[in-house]
């Protein structure tokens, strides 16, 4: 996610990537950068235009390789209008991105192929077709083509081959502005776009070997002229989104109140009101959910439709859905969060792609919390089980696989329920006929003074107990310094602090919202999904994996302890009366004990056989997956 500093009430950012830092205000760390010289030899794209458009064709177009045809008004802007392209002759090929000005594609055989693009605004509309030849050759693929704004964050990604990596490869400027790249992973570089006066062409070149075979390519980025940033909400720069649906009766205010860099004030509840303000007779309309949708892709907004119609049979997410004023899915946010200030959720569409086509355009920046805590000396990891294995399938994304739509419910299922926890801990549907506005941020200020939020109640009649955890969670997740004794802890002190305690993990001690959204994102797991939650208290080895951290203490289905049960009920009659938290909780399996010296990996078989004490239990043939850390909703990161 772009690293958008948030200035007008310090306590309004909420669930940053469903267990994430709860401030949006703390500074990132410097990002090493590398500067890359320009190339010996320059690529000249072709520039043709046609109606008003201007096309940048590359020099050549090879198949197996990825490849884009780049549109843009003659004028050098682009602003304010939407693109649509659609293929007119040749071997049809899959388009994933047919919303944006660069058109990326691969052509599997040589030959013509033929595209028209639409450009069109509220007054005016451009349309006009370009062709291109496509030949047989061998060269290297970077993913991907895209269309940026200027001074964003962006990621490319050199494919591998059968597996295996490129070797000695190398960056240069081929066309455009100069940049700097970050290339402590050179695979995946890392840079920021220069600012630019009009639409500019940035050309990239990736040069490498394999199987001692020299190849490069090119990589074609349209950095786009933006407006000037007068935002306090936004004060980095965004993605450009539009609605999913082009029909939709919000669209003209969507983008302007909730995801904009012009973005100055909040807007009010006649201008963009809560969902269930519009569907009160019908909390289930997921026609007034989707109108409420805004991407910057068209696939996210498609993937995510899809999981509302099959992947939430009880209406879960769209009745929580109606405490926000929209979805915000955008390739540059990370983490996912929830934000009073305009009432939206915003996904990381990592949670979202089925094909690798469309996981290629998403950013992968980091999440600038990963450097949190590196002093302490203890971790405390997570995961999603069910019969003794991850939930959740990790994919590689130099892997380039893709997914089913129900390989989706474990991570995007969690997500939402946290984050839209959050929604409903602000916001419950039982006052959504009273709220007074004229904003959001006025409602929440009245409420949290009066400490009428589910979060506040749970707090001042079940409070968590523990000092230690608290102040650790400050270092751990929104950045203070650590003191020497929180230093000296070590993960049998830390699992003396914790595990007494009355809360499921090490991040319900960030914030008092944060308590409630995981105590509710873990019972509904288990509730719905039948999916259990690990947490553990482990080592800090030099090097930290699966298999080598060692768990001191830790439990599977820690929501069912009877000192956390009455918490959990409490929140989840508070957030979804038309249930019964106590009933719930009564259900749920007892938590089991994992094996204190142990491995995280070697503690994912586990039995209780009807008693809370650890047993053996002979694992499946089951592949490592990347460690998840307590406070990370950044899906599969590797510390």
């Amino acid at each position: 996610m772009q690293r958008i500093a948030f200035f007008l009430i310090g306590i309004i950012l909420a669930g940053c990537g469903g267990s994430g830092s709860d401030s949006g205000a703390n500074t990132p760390p410097e990002t090493p950068a590398n500067s890359i010289s320009r190339c010996t030899v320059q690529s000249t794209p072709q520039i043709i235009t046609s109606d008003n458009i201007r096309f940048y064709l590359q020099s050549q177009y090879l198949s197996h390789q990825q490849s884009s045809v780049v549109a843009t008004l003659a004028n050098g802007t682009s602003s304010g209008y939407q693109f649509h392209w659609q293929q007119t002759s040749g071997t049809p090929l899959t388009l994933t991105v047919t919303d944006n000005a660069v058109l990326p594609f691969v052509a599997d055989s040589s030959g013509d192929y033929g595209f028209e693009v639409t450009i069109a605004n509220a007054e005016q509309q451009y349309t006009a077709i370009i062709n291109v030849i496509v030949t047989e050759g061998d060269a290297l693929s970077i993913r991907l083509d895209h269309q940026v704004v200027e001074g964003a964050d962006v990621s490319l990604r050199v494919d591998r081959r059968s597996s295996s990596s490129i070797q000695n490869i190398s960056w240069c400027v081929a066309y455009g502005p100069d940049v700097t790249l970050n290339l402590d992973d050179v695979e995946v570089p890392l840079f920021t776009t220069p600012q630019v006066n009009s639409d500019s062409l940035l050309i990239i070149r990736a040069t490498g070997t394999a199987n001692d075979v020299q190849l490069s390519d090119d990589v074609n980025l349209l950095i786009t002229d933006e407006a000037a940033i007068d935002s306090a909400y936004f004060d980095k720069p965004v993605a450009r989104t539009h609605s999913y649906r082009a029909d939709s009766p919000w669209r003209n205010v969507l983008q302007g109140c909730v995801y904009s860099n012009q973005l100055t004030n909040s807007c009010t509840l006649t201008t963009l009101p809560l969902i269930g303000q519009e569907t009160a007779e019908n909390a289930s309309d997921k026609a007034a959910i989707m109108n409420r949708v805004l991407v910057s892709h068209d696939w996210m907004g498609k993937n995510f439709e899809a999981f509302l119609d099959n992947l939430d049979p009880h209406s879960d997410f769209a009745t929580l859905l109606q405490s926000v004023t929209a979805i915000v899915i955008s390739y540059d946010v990370r983490p996912s969060f929830y934000w009073v200030a305009t009432g939206a959720i915003y996904l990381d569409p990592e949670d979202l792609w089925l094909t690798a086509a469309e996981r290629d355009t998403i950013n992968e920046a980091a999440d600038y919390r990963s450097a949190f805590g590196q002093d302490l000396q203890f971790l405390v990891p997570w995961r999603y089980v069910k019969n003794n294995d991850y939930a959740s399938i990790y994919r590689s994304p130099a892997l380039r696989q893709s997914r089913s739509l129900a390989e989706l419910e474990p991570d995007l299922a969690s997500l939402l329920y946290h984050e839209l926890a959050h929604a409903n801990d602000y916001f419950p549907r039982s006052i959504h006929s009273s709220l007074q506005g004229p904003t959001l941020v006025d409602d929440y200020n009245r409420r949290s003074a009066n400490k009428a939020l589910g979060s506040d109640q749970l707090t001042n009649t079940l409070p968590l107990q523990s000092t230690e955890m608290q102040s650790l969670a400050e270092v751990n997740f929104l950045g203070d310094n650590a003191t020497a004794t929180e230093r000296s802890y070590s993960p049998a002190d830390v699992a003396s602090f914790f595990s007494p305690d009355r809360a499921n993990d090490f991040y319900n001690y960030s914030t008092s919202r944060e308590d409630a959204a995981m105590l509710f994102e873990e019972a509904m797991m288990s509730y719905r999904l039948g999916i259990q939650r690990d947490v553990a208290v482990t080592d800090k080895p030099a090097v930290i994996s699966s298999s080598t951290v060692t768990v001191n203490w830790g439990q599977r289905g820690r929501i069912a302890e009877p000192a956390i049960q009455p918490r959990a009920a409490m929140i989840i009659d508070y957030l979804m009366p038309e249930l019964d938290g106590a009933a719930i909780e009564a259900a749920l399996p007892p938590p089991v004990a994992m094996r204190a010296g142990e491995s995280w990996l070697a503690n994912l078989a586990l039995s209780n056989n009807g008693k809370n004490t650890p047993q053996l239990v002979s694992p499946k043939n089951i592949s490592e997956q990347p460690l998840r850390l307590s406070g990370e909703r950044q899906p599969w990161t590797q510390q």
